[in-house]
């Protein structure tokens, strides 16, 4: 493996990770990144980086950028959108793969790329999900806010520092792991009370 190879392996599991918190916002990255030359594309994914995807990813990221701060639709949202995150989490990691078999390719896009993406799509939707038990939906724009952010960063790091961002993402499985076994342990000792 190339250092051209693993550099383009950091740069989709980052942008996948990125779409585990808004699916739209990386593909709309990736698509400027690849028009301006930034980052180099698949040539099979080369319509990525034309005016009209520009322009249909950018549309699409407003909306579904606006569409996480409707009350009940977020929620509504989420159910839609961690399969949605799964294909466009493989789709980015196979637009930017270089120099590997069309085998590994693929294997690593489904498994990291789309793996990553589902995973952090569903922490957050279950984020959101105790938000609007707990706050009845009050905080659930914070959280929108937060994770467009986090998606703007992660999609930032990927493209500029891919290095970076392959930490960040090992940074976030870390804190969920961590949240997850706060959560359990709380609930686990509840439950022998």
């Amino acid at each position: 493996m190339t250092p051209e190879s693993i550099i383009s392996v950091f740069l989709g599991i980052g942008l996948a990770a990125s779409v585990g918190f808004r699916v739209f916002l990386p593909l709309f990255a990736l698509s400027l990144a690849g028009y301006y030359n930034i980052i180099p594309i698949n040539e099979n994914w080369n319509w990525v980086a034309s005016s009209s995807a520009l322009i249909t990813l950018g549309i699409a990221t407003l909306l579904e950028i606006f569409a996480y701060y409707i009350p009940w639709f977020d929620n509504l949202l989420d159910t839609i959108a961690i399969p949605l995150a799964a294909i466009a989490g493989t789709a980015v990691m196979v637009s930017t793969v270089a120099d590997l078999s069309p085998i590994i390719t693929w294997a690593l896009a489904i498994i990291a790329g789309g793996g990553t993406a589902s995973v952090i799509k569903g922490t957050a939707a279950s984020t959101r999900l105790a938000s609007t038990a707990t706050t009845g939906g009050i905080a659930n724009p914070i959280i929108s806010t937060v994770e467009t952010g986090t998606s703007i960063l992660m999609s930032s790091f990927s493209i500029f520092l891919p290095v970076i961002a392959i930490l960040l993402v090992i940074l976030l499985f870390f804190s969920f792991r961590k949240l997850y076994k706060l959560f359990f342990y709380k609930s686990s000792t509840s439950k022998k009370q």
